[in-house]
C-alpha cells in the first residue's frame, strides 16, 4: 500500500510538472494574470529565489541519504523528491530569468514578513531547512541510523516548504506560480504522512 503511495506521488508530481512546463513565454512574461512582470521586490518573486534554494538542499539531502543506505524504500523516495524538486527549482529560476530578476535575495523570507532564520550562519535560512552541522551528520551516518536522520530532516522540510508554499498561494500574483505553490503543498503533505509511516516502522518519530 505504501509504495502504491509513494507511486501515486510521484505519478502527482510528473504530471504537475508536465503542466507547468507547458506554459508559453508570454504567459511567464505578463504574470499569467495579466498583472504584468512582477517586481524584485514581489511576493511572486521572493518566493521563487527562496524555495529554488530551500529546494536546493532537499536534493543534496536526498543523494547523501541515497549512498549511505541499501533500504530500497528510502532510495526510491529520497530518488522521487530529488527529481521532483530540482525540476521544479529549474522552474522557478527559469522564471526568474523570464522577468529579469535577481536570482539570490538580500534578505531571505522578507516577502513573507519574516526575515532570515536568526540560525541563518548554521545554513539554517529558512523554516525547515537543515544547519551545516545536521548536513554533516547525515553525511557521516549509514544504515538504520541514516534513514531515520534523513526521514526527520525531510519532515521538517517539508514542513517548512509547505508554510513557504502556503505563503506563496496566499501571497503571490502569478497564477501559474500559484498553482505550483499550491501543488506543492498537497504533494508534501502527503510525502509527511508517508515518512511518518516510515519513521513509525523503524521505531521512531519526527522530532517536532
Amino acid at each position: 500500500m505504501r509504495h502504491a503511495q509513494a507511486g501515486w506521488i510521484a505519478g502527482a508530481a510528473a504530471a504537475l510538472l508536465v503542466a507547468v512546463g507547458g506554459i508559453t513565454y508570454a504567459v511567464a512574461q505578463d504574470g499569467g494574470s495579466g498583472s504584468g512582470v512582477p517586481t524584485a521586490g514581489s511576493a511572486d518573486a521572493g518566493f521563487a529565489r527562496d524555495m529554488a534554494v530551500h529546494h536546493q538542499q532537499a536534493v543534496e539531502m536526498s543523494y547523501i541519504v541515497r549512498d549511505r543506505t541499501g533500504d530500497e524504500e528510502v532510495r526510491r523516495l529520497a530518488y522521487d523528491i530529488a527529481q521532483t524538486q530540482a525540476n521544479q527549482r529549474g522552474m522557478l529560476l527559469g522564471w526568474l530569468d523570464l522577468w529579469e530578476l535577481p536570482k539570490v535575495s538580500p534578505d531571505p523570507m522578507d516577502w513573507m514578513g519574516m526575515g532570515a532564520m536568526p540560525s541563518g550562519e548554521d545554513g539554517a535560512l529558512m523554516p525547515g531547512m537543515a544547519t551545516d552541522a545536521e548536513m554533516e551528520r547525515l553525511g557521516r551516518l549509514n544504515g538504520r541510523q541514516a534513514e531515520v536522520f534523513y526521514l526527520q530532516l525531510m519532515t521538517d522540510h517539508h514542513k517548512g516548504g509547505v508554510h513557504m508554499a502556503e505563503g506563496c498561494v496566499d501571497r503571490c500574483s502569478v497564477d501559474v506560480e500559484k498553482r505550483l505553490a499550491q501543488g506543492m503543498v498537497e504533494g508534501q503533505q502527503s510525502e509527511i504522512r508517508l515518512m511518518a509511516d516510515m519513521l513509525k516502522e523503524r521505531g521512531a518519530a519526527a522530532r517536532r
